[in-house]
């Protein structure tokens, strides 16, 4: 997806990869396409939104400039339409966002017969990192089942968790094909961790950008997971309280959101299945890279960039034209 065409209504919000629509044979207000998404998913509507209507959501270039870091957005729905995206190419670190998809990947394999979810992984001391709470009460025990490793990945990032379920799925490498099987020809796991963490700049690395993450998870969860798995890792990601103060936060009255987040010390992240009261649900995925403000400000950040990418949704209407 290159070359998306800025829209000067509102500067660098919307990504668009659409014909633009003839005007309206009728005097009204002429809508600004938002964009269609070339994406890993079958060919989705477009969205328009009014001029009028696009001048009261908040820019995200502006909640960027008050972080002094690099923010990337991108909003997809079940259908697989780009609704916006602002940075959305960018390469940012996956941090522990990696753990979706690992989730996901862990759940597919066991309804392909390749492993058994009631399987134990056996572990020694060794094998436990310094942030790794579930695989620390088991520590006694010595093993858990690949279920409880997923569910603790997800739930609570735990880092053990996640680096014991890695070589069942072929290493950083097996998951990264994994993704490519299901259309992210973008997203790379290279390392374990903690060292997947580094975030040094320029490295491609254990990267992804805001675009593919969105896509991919929404491809998994809409359309290539089984019923039953895919509703295993809702509840994960419903459960899981890492990502309270971000796009959670900025969540409209009655929706509702269950996330993966991810820290690496100079990155924000928060992928969410964010749900409306009508039963809809989106893929929303925000990176927040190198922030000079403190935790709770970049947190706060997300929060907000949810919220101006939510209100734009809301004020979105499919325009019928395939």
């Amino acid at each position: 997806m290159r070359g998306p065409l800025r829209i000067a209504a509102l500067t660098a919000i919307l990504c668009l990869t659409a014909p633009t629509l003839a005007a309206p044979k009728k005097k009204a207000p002429e809508p600004v396409p938002t964009g269609r998404l070339d994406s890993l998913m079958p060919p989705p509507p477009r969205y328009l939104v009014p001029q009028s209507a696009l001048a009261s959501v908040r820019n995200p270039k502006t909640i960027e400039e008050e972080t002094g870091g690099r923010l990337g957005i991108a909003l997809v729905d079940s259908k697989g339409a780009l609704i916006l995206g602002f940075n959305r190419d960018e390469r940012f670190a996956l941090c522990s966002t990696f753990k979706a998809p690992l989730a996901a990947a862990v759940l597919i394999g066991a309804e392909g017969g390749k492993f058994g979810l009631e399987g134990e992984i056996p572990f020694g001391k060794d094998d436990i990192l310094d942030y790794a709470p579930v695989v620390k009460k088991n520590k006694k025990r010595g093993r858990m089942s690949m279920a409880e490793l997923a569910q603790a990945a997800v739930e609570v990032s735990d880092n053990s968790a996640a680096n014991l379920l890695l070589p069942m799925l072929g290493g950083p490498e097996g998951l990264t094909a994994f993704m490519r099987a299901h259309g992210d020809s973008v997203t790379r796991l290279d390392r374990n961790e903690p060292a997947l963490n580094e975030n040094a700049p320029g490295d491609p690395r254990d990267t992804t950008t805001p675009a593919a993450m969105a896509g991919l998870m929404g491809r998994l969860l809409f359309r290539d997971m089984q019923g039953k798995s895919a509703d295993t890792l809702r509840g994960w990601l419903n459960a899981s309280s890492t990502g309270d103060k971000r796009i959670k936060a900025g969540l409209p009255e009655g929706w509702t959101s269950g996330s993966k987040t991810g820290t690496c010390g100079t990155a924000y992240n928060d992928v969410a299945l964010v749900k409306a009261p009508s039963g809809e649900e989106f893929i929303l995925a925000i990176y927040l890279d190198r922030p000079t403000v403190d935790a709770k400000a970049a947190e706060a950040a997300i929060a907000q960039a949810a919220q101006a990418a939510l209100d734009f949704l809301a004020k979105a209407q499919k325009s019928g034209l395939d």
